[in-house]
């Protein structure tokens, strides 16, 4: 069998799995559902690129927000599913994928500014709040809780898992615990620059057995090595700017968490090889919220087991 066939052939047996499990019969697949990807203007410095699968009658909307060092590809197959019944937005994040990248002078790539960036895509993209649902992972995870903050209605529910959202460096790996400071963190930055190759290859396998392990489409492979470089500023670069305000917004986070209203689930992989499940724990607990840890899952649940996150969202509109 032609290796290209092989991403195409497993997107579509999930599509029936998740079909056949939802009480649907495969006759329903939506194969013209199709990923509009283009770019909307944010302010004069920002333009993001966006993927939108739209429904003639959505149900609701649902926004998928991507981690280090993935892009909206990401999201693809996940999307062309739930495009059965919903309409579906991802972006990229600036310093990622085929977005901006602003000179730091202009744009901090801090959590908060991601988080005003969120804010003005829901804002132009004119998406009803009230029946979103919000999933993000990783870097994108502290944004949109930071963003939830001051607006109780910011979604109709937020799903995170996987990410810091307080200064607890005891659960986290030590290259993340080094880019918090200098001068590790230039050293950790430079690394990374260095073998980009080597994480962009192993960074969705660490922790998990062979068995564990996944396959990623080749599509969002090409896409993370074209994106990684754009504009004098790579991903890793990005990475680095984020974490040099990473303690400042996640103690901002941390002492207006009485404020968070919208309702929010927490998933974590049992077997997260950055970011200890303790950190989930922990939210969890202090925002008395619903916290799922997944059997043998890793960093990156929405790619080693769709089907599951695909299930989180649809149960997500039906609460």
């Amino acid at each position: 069998m032609p290796q290209s066939l092989i991403p195409k052939l497993l997107t579509v047996a999930l599509v029936v799995i998740v079909l056949i499990s939802g009480g649907c019969a495969p006759i329903a697949l939506e194969q013209n559902s199709q990923a509009a990807i283009g770019f909307i203007d944010i302010n004069s410095d920002l333009k993001l690129r966006r993927m939108i699968v739209r429904q003639a009658t959505p149900k609701g909307f649902v926004l998928f927000l991507h981690g280090f060092p993935e892009t909206l590809y990401a999201w693809k197959d996940i999307a062309l599913i739930l495009a059965r019944d919903y309409e579906v937005h991802a972006f990229d994040w600036p310093g990622y994928g085929l977005s901006s990248r602003p000179s730091v002078e202009r744009f901090s790539y801090s959590p908060q500014d991601y988080a005003r960036v969120l804010k003005e895509y829901i804002r132009r993209s004119g998406i009803d709040t009230s029946k979103l649902v919000i999933y993000a992972t990783d870097i994108g995870a502290l944004p949109v809780l930071i963003a939830a903050l001051d607006q109780p209605n910011f979604a109709k529910k937020i799903i995170v898992g996987d990410f810091a959202p307080f200064d607890r460096p005891q659960y986290m790996h030590a290259n993340l615990q080094s880019l918090k400071s200098k001068p590790s963190s230039d050293s950790t930055r430079a690394y990374m620059n260095n073998t980009r190759d080597e994480i962009l290859e192993n960074a969705f396998r660490r922790g998990l057995s062979k068995d564990e392990q996944f396959e990623l489409p080749q599509e969002f492979k090409d896409d993370m090595f074209r994106g990684w470089s754009q504009d004098n500023l790579t991903s890793a670069d990005a990475f680095y700017f984020y974490y040099s305000h990473f303690t400042r917004d996640q103690n901002y986070f941390e002492s207006n968490l009485n404020k968070l209203k919208t309702p929010v689930t927490v998933i974590w992989g049992e077997k997260d090889f950055y970011i200890q499940k303790e950190m989930g724990v922990e939210f969890a607990e202090r925002a008395k919220i619903e916290l799922a840890v997944l059997s043998g899952i890793g960093h990156y649940p929405h790619l080693q087991s769709p089907g599951r996150t695909i299930a989180e969202i649809r149960a997500s509109f039906d609460k």
